[in-house]
């Protein structure tokens, strides 16, 4: 399986803007820019999409990983903070809260662990990733 995104951009880094496209059209031309990523314009931002990939990858592995050992999860909530500091990002935190009848919360944290390590968003990032898991 392979999906694609399109990056178009016009001028400089700092005055340019540019728009992305991906082929689900999810997003269609969405506005991005300095201003967009550095500041509070309007628009998105690339860190904002890997915050979005990465939470939407882990809790989907998380709901995988409870099935997978008898746990239907009543929900799953996940929020990826990826902090941009001197152009690296050097942590992403993820915040997850769940609530899953009948499950331990020992096992909980191990799926929850799998979940962090073994998603394929987690596996492709070179960075220090963090969790903090609440079962409700």
């Amino acid at each position: 399986m392979k999906r694609t995104a399109t990056a178009h951009w016009e001028g400089t880094g700092k005055e340019g803007n540019g728009h992305l496209s991906t082929q689900s059209s999810v997003l269609n031309q969405t506005q991005y820019s300095s201003l967009s990523r550095f500041e509070s314009g309007v628009g998105t931002n690339p860190e904002e999409l890997i915050a979005a990939a990465h939470s939407g990858c882990f809790t989907m592995k998380l709901s995988f990983n409870l099935s997978g050992a008898g746990f239907v999860p009543t929900s799953i909530e996940t929020t990826a903070t990826v902090t941009l500091e001197n152009g690296a990002i050097p942590s992403i935190d993820l915040e997850c809260t769940a609530i899953v009848p009948g499950i331990t919360a020992e096992k909980f944290q191990e799926l929850a662990l799998d979940a962090k390590a073994n998603c394929p968003i987690s596996k492709l990032l070179n960075t220090d990733i963090r969790l903090n898991a609440v079962l409700h």
